[in-house]
This record gives C-alpha cells, structure tokens and sequence, in this order.
C-alpha cells in the first residue's frame, strides 16, 4: 500500500525541471507547439501555476511512497470551486520508471481519492494527452470517464 507524503522542497526542485521538459515534448508531440517556443511556453505554465512553489494556495504536492518507504512518484492537484462544489484537478502525476507496473499508481489515486475528501471536495478531474495510451487505461480502470474529447487529423 502506498501513502502520499508532502513534497518537500530537494524533492520539488528535482520535480520541475524535468516536468516542464516532459510537459513541452507531450505539447511538441501532439502538435499543439513547435520545439523552438514548447520549452519556453512550458517553464510559463508551470511558474503561472506554481507562483510560490509548494506554498501556492490550493496546490498539493504529494510524494507517493511504498510499503518499503521508498519514493516512487508524484502527484500534484488543485482544488477549486466548479458549478458550487470543490473539485480537484490533477495537473501532474508519475511513477518513477523503476517502479511502473507494480499497481503503485492506482493505489496513490485510491489514495489521492482520500485526500480530496478530507479537503472537502467531491470530484476529481484531469487531463490526458491523447497519445498516452498507458494512461488513458488506467484512468478508464479506476473510472474515469470521458468529459470533453478534441480530435485532430493531419491531412
């Protein structure tokens, strides 16, 4: 079973960098932004999301960490009022690659599932690039359904 711990800054600072990275390559590869601005548009998200680092209001950065207490991922949310209730929106979350196909990231969203309640919310919500198709069937395993679908074709 895995528990989700506050990050704590070391672990902060090794998260962004290669986030940002990982952010502009999946905008590159699905077409939305060229590689000469994708790197530049990436780092501006993440600094407009995370003015303060892990002291931005409503964000919560998790750490997950196995039964043997080691880290194996990350998950990053933001709680926020939709249609009068709160709802959390996941902007990041990954199993480090040593550790991927051991279940570790449906427990830390069983887990995160938790965490969302105790704050008060009552929905969680993400995002997904279409080409993560990894992704995209743990998401429909743990119940998650499709909201809004953009669809694209190279003609």
């Amino acid at each position: 079973m895995v528990t989700l711990r506050p990050m704590t800054e070391a672990e902060y600072q090794a998260f962004l960098e290669p986030s940002i990275r990982e952010y502009a390559e999946d905008h590159v590869k699905d077409g939305e932004w060229s590689e000469e601005e994708a790197l530049e548009k990436s780092r501006k998200e993440f600094y407009d999301l995370l003015p303060q680092g892990l002291e931005t209001p409503n964000h919560y950065l998790f750490t997950i960490v196995n039964e043997e207490q080691q880290n194996v991922g990350m998950i990053w949310f933001m709680l926020r009022k939709r249609q009068g209730k709160l709802a959390a929106f996941i902007y990041d979350v990954k199993v480090d690659e040593p550790f991927r196909r051991r279940g570790y990231a449906s427990q830390a969203f069983r887990e995160l599932e938790h965490k969302v309640r105790e704050l008060g919310g009552s929905k969680i919500a993400l995002h997904v690039f279409g080409h993560n198709h990894g992704a995209i069937q743990l998401y429909t395993k743990l119940g998650y359904v499709v909201t809004n679908l953009h669809m694209a074709k190279e003609i």
